[in-house]
C-alpha cells in the first residue's frame, strides 16, 4: 500500500491551454423619456440594480441629461432578466421606461 511510485495523483489531468471561457457581458442601458418620473427611475436603480441612493441619483441625472445611462454590466441571462423586470414594473405603473442591452 503506502506511496504510489508511478506518480498518479488524485487531481484530474487538465490539458495544457484548457481554460474556462467567461460568458459574454452586456451593459444594461436605461433610456430617458418625457413621462417616467425621476423618483421611479431611482427606485428601479435601487430595487432592481441594487444601487445606493447616491449612485442611483447620479445615474438618474445622467440618464435625464444625456438620454441614456448604464445601470450595470452582467452576463446575458442576468441582464435580460433585469431588463424584463424593469419593463414589467414600469408597465404596471403606466410608465414607458425602456432598457436595452449592449454587448461589451
Amino acid at each position: 500500500m503506502g506511496n504510489d511510485a508511478s506518480g498518479n495523483q488524485t487531481r484530474p489531468h487538465i490539458e495544457d491551454g484548457f481554460r474556462t471561457k467567461q460568458p459574454p457581458m452586456f451593459k444594461v442601458l436605461m433610456h430617458n423619456d418625457d413621462y417616467t418620473s425621476m423618483d421611479f427611475v431611482v427606485e428601479m436603480l435601487r430595487s432592481v440594480f441594487y444601487k445606493s441612493p447616491t449612485e442611483a441619483n447620479r445615474i438618474m441625472l445622467h440618464i435625464h441629461f444625456k438620454g441614456v445611462g448604464i445601470c450595470g454590466v452582467f452576463p446575458y441571462e442576468i441582464a435580460e432578466t433585469k431588463t424584463a423586470k424593469v419593463h414589467a414594473l414600469a408597465q404596471a405603473e403606466g410608465y414607458p421606461l425602456r432598457c436595452s442591452l449592449d454587448r461589451v
